[in-house]
């Protein structure tokens, strides 16, 4: 008996992913993350070089910049889907496979068309990297307890993938041409395809029924279309526009079928009751809200300390370092933190505390006080990271392990789509409260005035040409509309903060740390025997 009990808990190992290499399979996943990452931010420093060097027109340059995120965002649902259904290890190496094909045809491009293709293909590759890498995170950790522990190193290690992008890409292009922002890819991939075949575990889901071949590309063009008329809300195009309008109309009449397609289907692509679940919805709202609140006003942010401060890019990035290193000291002791205070207590602090950073924020002016920024900024990352640690933890828990990849594309997709609503939102108020500042500068022609309110760095531009006392005045009135647009924009994201502390109240009080014991068929006769003589 004892040797079908041995035998039993070995496959019972083996089917939840647990054993001594789980630590090693989180090492994998974590340098996949880190991968998509960097290169989600590693090109922003490149585009001047890019500019230079391949003279793209505005609308090949905006697309450079954007098709990664919009294809990555629009393409999450598919693809974690369908790595529930044919395993999501496979799915992660094809990924890995083709992130390191594309990065070489970036990297060689020699025309805007090509470069495009190639970011795009990049998108289609971090769609597959990313809620594979979470959902098996989920299968090989199924106990909460170390599962927290190993969000905290991923979430971690994603924090650092953001900051390191915009240095290594400075490092870079100082020694180097600007395609080599994209070799760097071509190394871990090919150490890490190899590795990951060797060392990861397949799974999947139950995989009942026929895999819903419409209904996915229903949710990728939907979501293709809302998060590309977001992207142009928030790059300061007219609502009205048709390219902005249609877009958006389309999209989320896409999605609104998706929705009604997968809850008459008997074998949905993603399961829909899980939003019935207090802890799963909500999760998904505090992720939405955190990063609403927030990427917007990180790009505010950096434009204020290079525009009005003064700051080069490299000085700036060192400046975001301390929000960077807090948001990971917060993501290695999130696991102590929820076990401690719950889901509940974790979050609405995190909310709380991030809204506190922010409120201390509208104590900038137009000098540099770099005591206040830096105090600001680690509060604000550790905030930020207790949130969303939190938030990702209890979704992937309430998430059936069959489902855990859908569950894991739904809170990607979250997070892609309350950054996009961020940037739109957060952008038209600074937009609002720094152009009336203006509007009647003594000696500034109409003509002049109008183009200055655009933004702060076409009013620079338009004082540079004026010259004189006018161009001074101009430029002064554009530094403290610019500021009070600023303060204006920190108290909405603050209120937004604080609306996140209120719905993670509906958030599980405890952490329950239950799981169900896998489903395991047990051996057949003859190994049932055999056990027992090897016993």
């Amino acid at each position: 008996m004892s040797g079908t009990t041995t035998a039993a808990a070995a496959l019972r190992r083996r089917a939840a992913g647990a054993g001594a290499n789980r630590w090693v399979v989180l090492v994998v996943l974590c340098v996949s993350l880190l991968l998509v990452a960097v290169d989600a931010t590693v090109l922003h420093v490149a585009v001047p070089a890019v500019t230079e060097d391949l003279r793209p027109g505005a609308m090949e340059l905006l697309w450079i910049v954007d098709v990664y995120p919009l294809v990555c965002a629009s393409l999450l649902i598919l693809f974690g889907t369908l790595g529930d259904r044919v395993g999501r290890r496979r799915i992660l190496l094809l990924g890995y496979a083709l992130f390191g094909l594309a990065s070489a045809l970036a990297a060689l491009a020699r025309d805007p068309q090509i470069l495009i293709l190639a970011r795009a293909l990049l998108g289609v590759g971090g769609a597959m990297i990313m809620p594979a890498t979470l959902s098996i995170l989920r299968q090989v950790f199924p106990d909460r307890r170390e599962r927290a522990l190993a969000i905290g190193v991923w979430s971690a290690v994603a924090a650092v993938g953001a900051a390191v992008g915009p240095l290594l890409g400075g490092f870079l292009l100082e020694h180097f041409w600007w395609g080599s922002v994209f070799l760097v890819n071509i190394p871990l991939m090919l150490v890490s395809l190899p590795v990951g075949r060797l060392l990861l575990p397949e799974s999947r889901g139950t995989g009942d029924g026929p895999w819903d071949v419409v209904g996915a590309l229903m949710a990728a063009a939907g979501l293709f279309g809302v998060v590309f008329g977001v992207k142009r809300l928030g790059g300061g195009e007219p609502p009205a526009s048709v390219l902005t309008l249609a877009p958006l109309v389309v999209g989320a009449v896409l999605l609104v079928l998706f929705v009604r397609r997968q809850r008459r289907r008997t074998h949905p692509l993603v399961d829909l009751a899980m939003f019935s679940r207090p802890a799963f919805s909500t999760s998904v709202g505090c992720i939405v809200l955190a990063m609403l609140a927030l990427v917007g006003l990180e790009l505010i942010a950096a434009q204020y300390l290079q525009l009005v401060l003064g700051l080069s890019p490299l000085e700036t990035g060192l400046r975001l370092l301390p929000l960077t290193f807090a948001a990971m000291a917060a993501g290695l002791a999130g696991a102590r933190m929820l076990r401690r205070f719950g889901p509940r207590r974790m979050v609405c602090f995190g909310f709380c505390l991030t809204a506190v950073a922010v409120l201390l924020l509208t104590a900038m002016g137009g000098t540099d006080n770099p005591s206040l920024l830096v105090s600001a900024f680690v509060v604000l990352g550790f905030g930020l990271e207790t949130t969303l640690f939190g938030a990702y933890e209890s979704m992937l828990s309430e998430a059936p392990p069959a489902q855990a990849g859908g569950a894991a594309a739904v809170g990607e997709t979250s997070y892609q789509l309350g950054a996009g609503i961020g940037i739109a939102l957060l952008g038209s108020v600074m937009n609002a409260a720094y152009a009336p500042g203006l509007s009647s500068v003594p000696g500034v022609p109409s003509a002049s005035s109008a183009a200055a309110r655009h933004s702060l760095g076409e009013a620079y531009e338009v004082a540079g040409r004026l010259g004189g006392p006018v161009g001074v005045a101009l430029r002064r009135a554009a530094q403290d509309s610019f500021v009070h647009g600023l303060h204006v924009t920190l108290l909405v994201s603050a209120g937004l903060l604080l609306m996140g502390a209120a719905m993670a109240l509906r958030l599980p009080r405890v952490m329950q740390c239950a799981e169900p014991a896998p489903k395991v068929e047990l051996p057949a006769p003859r190994e049932m025997a055999d056990s027992r003589v090897s016993a």
